[in-house]
């Protein structure tokens, strides 16, 4: 029984150790999501939330280490502990809260249906009856396809990543893409392969998005929890945050 007590005393000292002094900060990463996190033309991750990660890591004397994963794999991979948060555009929802916690907002977006111009797709079960939309795995556009358009005789197509979606959509594979606002307009929209296709309809209401985007992370890691809050707060606060965001957007993500 003692060792038990101390093999579990030396598990609570570790842990709040770990907590309270961070060396080393490993964010799980999905780098097909421009502006938010990609690979420029050497490898080398960049974007949005890369920036803010790498501030965050500064400012609690972490080193920032990036651990590249599949978007659905994120929640089982933090709760494997292969890294230790999610940053990659991570929108908190009520059934992920079931799992992990998140940190305070990073920034905002709304769900759009992306189509070839000229197109006379809708975002509505019945313009879309019959017609395939691709989603990637994992996200809230996903969820939402599958639950309000699937059940009507939409074609609901999840892809891996990303660049897969767009891929299809651009050799004719699919008739829409439903992804969040920001990311079309600045990852492909905004692109030469984005050229003669835009936005179809108004934003898409979905509820589970209005809480934005935040970095995920294990329940039981609270106290890694406040001092990233902590520094999210500092960031916005003394303009590091408004000067980062100027770097990749014209206007405001953080939004309301």
């Amino acid at each position: 029984m003692k060792a038990v007590v101390l093999l579990l005393l030396a598990s609570v000292i570790s842990v709040c150790s770990y907590a309270n002094d961070v060396s080393t900060l490993r964010f799980g990463v999905d780098p097909t999501y421009p502006p938010f996190e990609s690979k420029d033309a050497s490898g080398k991750l960049a974007g949005f939330e890369i920036d803010l990660g790498n501030e965050i890591c500064t400012r609690i004397h972490a080193k920032c280490v990036w651990v590249e994963n599949d978007f659905d794999g994120m929640i089982p991979g933090l709760k494997a502990r292969k890294f230790d948060a999610i940053m990659s555009g991570m929108t908190v929802t009520a059934q992920r809260a079931e799992q992990i916690s998140f940190s305070d907002k990073l920034w905002n977006s709304s769900l759009r249906l992306v189509a070839k111009k000229g197109s006379t797709v809708l975002p509505t079960p019945e313009a879309l009856r019959g017609k395939s939309v691709g989603v990637q795995q994992g996200t809230i556009g996903e969820t939402y396809a599958k639950k309000n358009w699937a059940p009507k005789g939409v074609a609901v197509v999840p892809y891996q990543n990303q660049n897969l979606v767009y891929d299809d959509l651009t050799v004719g594979r699919l008739d829409a893409v439903l992804i969040g606002d920001i990311q079309a307009q600045l990852g492909f929209l905004g692109t030469p392969r984005g050229a003669g296709y835009g936005f179809v309809g108004g934003k898409i209401g979905d509820p589970s998005s209005s809480k934005g985007n935040a970095i995920g992370l294990r329940k039981d890691d609270a106290a890694l929890r406040q001092k990233i809050n902590q520094t999210i707060a500092d960031l916005r606060k003394d303009g590091t945050y408004e000067r980062i965001e100027k770097k990749y957007f014209a206007f405001d993500v953080y939004g309301e």
